[in-house]
């Protein structure tokens, strides 16, 4: 089903400096003065890249986080989401925790560290920085408002985690995910979608997925003070969140963009393995009270279509809205672990794009 959906391929290019990044792209968005922003979920920079060519995009800048923002460690942010919103570039770490890797080289260390669980405090960032002309800035003035200051900031960080981990840690599905805590790829609490419309944000979570019914996380932001982001009131009594249950057929969220009104889902498995990618519309999200729960028999969840599968690589992870065809919107998906067959030389990769339809 996916083929015929496949419009063609973006080419990236970057400096050679970022050859291993290619291979860990995770996030991307591309915004309305044109430039494309990519994420790794193993670095803690950005990538933006602009038009060079037809349906070539190239002359590379870096941007490091921390220059905008105070990161609490030099670990990896873990980049899973992307969206780009009034004046704001946004970003959303993982919110995960991870068991180590066996390397296969000595059975006892292995099996030590596969009871080792890890936490790193880069991953629990959800931020806002402002952009300007395609340079990211600490603050700017909008040329619509002049008056007003858009400052860099996140989400207020907490001994734990953050203010939203902390108010998920007694909720009656999740707080059980966050209180083991259970590791991001063992079906345990990963986010990994973004989208955002002014401060009202979707984090579309990878795991975990309850019976069958991937979440999707409704929260709404405002400044408590520079640089620092607190969590309204948005729920029934006075909640800091609402949750959104879809069913996605048993796979979770791998990342989120808005088409209009409607919510595009890329979907993939939850665990470390190969498997099914599928991408969905969901409609009328913003318009519900409180928690829902959609299936696919009343008409506001739908099927589009199914990527390629290829075990062990091409694991798509980036999804954004991209105008490829005769101005049409279509969607751009870049991948993690790509196959070779992507790869030009060391410093480009091929992306691809998806016709999306009405």
């Amino acid at each position: 089903m996916s083929e015929s959906f496949l419009l063609g391929r973006l080419l990236l290019q970057f400096n050679t400096e970022v050859s291993d990044t290619i291979t860990d792209l995770s996030a991307v968005a591309f915004t309305p003065d044109g430039h494309l922003w990519l994420g790794s979920d193993e670095t803690t920079s950005l990538e933006c890249l602009s038009p060079v060519a037809p349906h070539v995009f190239g002359e590379h800048q870096k941007f490091a986080i921390a220059d905008f923002i105070d990161l609490p460690g030099k670990c990896e942010i873990d980049i899973e989401g992307m969206d780009f919103s009034s004046d704001y570039l946004w970003l959303v770490g993982s919110h995960s925790t991870k068991r180590k890797k066996a390397k296969g080289k000595d059975a006892d260390k292995d099996i030590e560290k596969l009871a080792q669980i890890e936490t790193e405090v880069n991953r629990y960032l959800l931020a806002r920085l402002p952009m300007k002309d395609g340079i990211l800035c600490k603050s700017i003035s909008p040329s619509n408002n002049p008056e007003t200051q858009l400052k860099a900031g996140c989400l207020q960080r907490t001994e734990t985690g953050n203010l939203l981990t902390d108010a998920l840690k007694d909720d009656t599905h999740l707080g059980l995910y966050l209180s083991v805590p259970i590791p991001s790829k063992e079906n345990g609490f990963d986010i990994e979608g973004l989208a955002v419309r002014g401060d009202r944000i979707l984090l579309g979570l990878r795991g975990p997925v309850l019976r069958g019914w991937a979440i999707i996380l409704e929260i709404e932001v405002e400044e408590a003070q520079a640089g620092v982001l607190r969590l309204k009131e948005i729920g029934k009594g006075g909640k800091l969140y609402n949750k959104h249950f879809v069913d996605l057929n048993g796979l979770g969220v791998r990342e989120l963009c808005w088409n209009g009104e409607d919510l595009i889902v890329l979907a993939g498995p939850t665990m470390t393995l190969s498997g099914a990618t599928r991408v969905f519309r969901l409609k009328g999200i913003f318009g519900r009270s409180g928690d829902s729960i959609t299936g696919q028999d009343g008409g506001d969840l739908e099927v589009l279509f199914d990527l390629p599968f290829k075990v062990g690589t091409d694991n798509a992870e980036g999804l954004s809205l991209f105008p490829y065809w005769d101005g049409q919107n279509s969607l751009l998906v870049v991948y993690d672990s790509p196959d070779r067959g992507r790869m030009v030389e060391e410093n480009a990769i091929f992306a691809d794009i998806f016709r999306l339809g009405l």
